[in-house]
C-alpha cells in the first residue's frame, strides 16, 4: 500500500515522537505485530520512521514545509489490513487528503487496476479470488466483486455475473437476426462460454468454438456462475452436441478452412494499438475481418467486439469501423453498428450482401425466432443499429 497524505500540520509532521506513536497505533489496530521501530529527525526539518513488522514492513517520510508525508505499508498474509492503517493514520494526523495505491505483489491479488485510456485506470476491489493463474497466453483472475463473479484476463475485465447477459446478447443476437438462416456459427474467443450456447438457443443446430487458451477455459467452466458447466465444457471438447470446441489459434484456423458459417462471431480482447506487435492485433487486422467475410454462406454476416463508443475512448472502433466498411462495402455490402447503451461496449456486423435496413430487418425477423433475448425487444433493435454520427462521417 502506497499513500500521500496531504494538508497535515507542519510541527505535527516534525515531531519524531509523534509520528511514532501514531505509525504503531495504526498498524496495531489494523492487525499487524510491531516488532520494532526506528525513527530519525533530519534538519532542518522532516523526519522518517521505520517499522519492522511480522508481515514486513511500514515506514512514513515526511515534508513538514509541504504539509504532506509518503507512507508505505507492505504486508504478507490476510492478518494485517494495509487499508486500514493507512486511513487510521491519516485520521491520527489530522490529514485531510489522502491519496491510495494498492499494490500486489505476489500471493493472491486484493485488487485490479485496469486501464481504461491513456492517464485512466479503474481498480476493481476483489472479494475472495475463485483462482488466479498465468495460463501461458494471460493472466486469469475470477474473484468476486460488487458485479459478482469476475473474469479478468491481463488486468482487464472480460466479464462479469451481473452485466454479462447484457454483454452477451448484444454480442449474439443482431448477427443472429441478420442472417439470412441460423444454422452453422463459428466463434472464436469468448472463452465463457455463454455465447456459444446463446447462438444454440437462437436456434443453430452446429457451432463450431475455437479458442486458443484451453486453460482459461476451463477456469471459466469451473468458477462463473454463467457459461459452460464442467459437464458441458466435457461434451463440446468431445464434439458431443451442438457445440464443438477446439482448442487453437482462431486466426489460423479460419485461415485454413474452406468451411463456411452462418454467423461468425469474434469476441476477443480489445485491440492494442499502442502495443503494435501484441499478437491480438492480428485478429483485427483488415486481413482477418476480409477472411471471415470469405468464409460466411450467402446472407451471412460477421460480427465482431469492436470496442467503446465514448468519445474519449473510440479510437480502437473508429478504426474497425473503417475496416468493415472497406472490407464489407467493397462487395455491395455493408458495416452495421450494434450499440448497447447498458453497456460499455459496441459491437460491428458485417455482410456481403446488404440485407435492408438492418434495424427493421432484426426487429421483424424476432418473432419468428425458437427463443427471445432478455434485454433487447423490437423497439430497441430498431435504433440500437443505427451507427453514431461521428462514425457515419468517417464512411460518408
Amino acid at each position: 500500500m502506497l499513500a500521500e497524505l496531504g494538508g497535515i500540520d507542519p510541527e505535527r509532521l516534525d515531531d519524531a515522537e509523534l509520528l511514532r506513536a501514531a505509525l504503531s497505533e495504526s498498524l496495531v489496530g489494523a492487525g499487524a505485530q510491531v516488532r520494532q521501530i526506528v525513527t530519525e529527525r533530519f534538519s532542518p526539518q522532516g523526519a522518517t520512521v521505520v517499522a519492522v513488522l511480522a508481515e514486513s514492513h511500514a515506514s512514513v517520510h515526511t515534508w513538514p514545509e509541504l504539509g504532506g508525508m509518503h507512507v508505505d505499508v507492505f504486508t504478507c498474509g490476510d492478518a494485517a489490513d494495509p487499508v486500514a492503517a493507512v486511513h487510521d493514520l491519516a485520521r491520527r494526523m489530522g490529514a485531510t487528503e489522502t491519496s491510495l495505491q494498492v499494490v500486489d505483489r505476489g500471493g493472491i491479488p486484493r485488487t485490479v487496476t485496469e486501464p481504461i485510456s491513456e492517464g485512466l485506470t479503474r481498480t476493481w476491489r476483489l472479494g475472495p479470488v475463485h483462482t488466479s493463474a498465468d495460463t501461458g497466453f494471460q493472466r486469469v483472475v475470477v474473484a468476486d466483486t460488487a458485479h459478482g463473479v469476475t473474469l479478468f484476463c491481463d488486468d482487464e475485465r472480460q466479464s462479469t455475473e451481473q452485466t454479462q447477459l447484457t454483454y452477451h446478447e448484444a454480442l449474439v443476437w443482431p448477427g443472429a437476426l441478420l442472417t439470412r438462416r441460423l444454422d452453422r456459427v463459428l466463434i472464436i474467443g469468448s472463452s465463457e462460454g455463454v455465447a456459444s450456447e446463446m447462438a444454440v438457443e437462437a436456434g443453430a443446430t452446429h457451432v463450431d468454438h475455437v479458442d486458443i487458451d484451453t486453460e482459461c477455459v476451463r477456469i471459466c467452466a469451473e468458477h462463473l456462475p454463467y457459461g459452460y458447466t464442467p459437464a458441458s465444457l466435457a461434451a463440446a471438447e468431445r464434439g458431443d452436441g451442438p457445440v464443438h470446441l477446439t482448442y487453437t489459434d482462431g486466426r489460423q484456423f479460419v485461415l485454413d478452412s474452406d468451411e463456411r458459417w452462418d454467423l461468425i462471431i469474434v469476441d476477443l480482447p480489445d485491440e492494442r494499438p499502442d502495443e503494435p506487435d501484441a499478437q491480438i492485433n492480428r485478429l483485427y487486422e483488415q486481413e482477418f475481418v476480409q477472411a471471415c467475410a470469405d468464409r460466411v454462406t450467402d446472407g451471412g454476416v460477421v460480427v465482431f467486439q469492436a470496442g467503446s463508443p465514448a468519445v474519449w475512448r473510440d479510437a480502437t472502433l473508429k478504426s474497425a469501423w473503417t475496416r468493415f466498411d472497406a472490407v464489407f462495402g467493397a462487395t455491395g455490402g455493408r458495416a452495421v453498428y450494434i450499440g448497447c447503451e447498458e453497456h460499455e461496449w459496441a459491437f460491428l456486423a458485417g455482410t456481403p450482401s446488404d440485407p435492408g435496413e438492418p434495424g427493421e430487418v432484426a426487429a421483424t425477423r424476432l418473432a419468428s425466432m425458437p427463443a427471445r433475448p432478455e434485454t433487447i425487444d423490437e423497439t430497441s433493435l430498431r435504433h440500437r443499429l443505427v451507427a453514431p454520427l461521428s462514425l457515419r462521417r468517417l464512411t460518408g
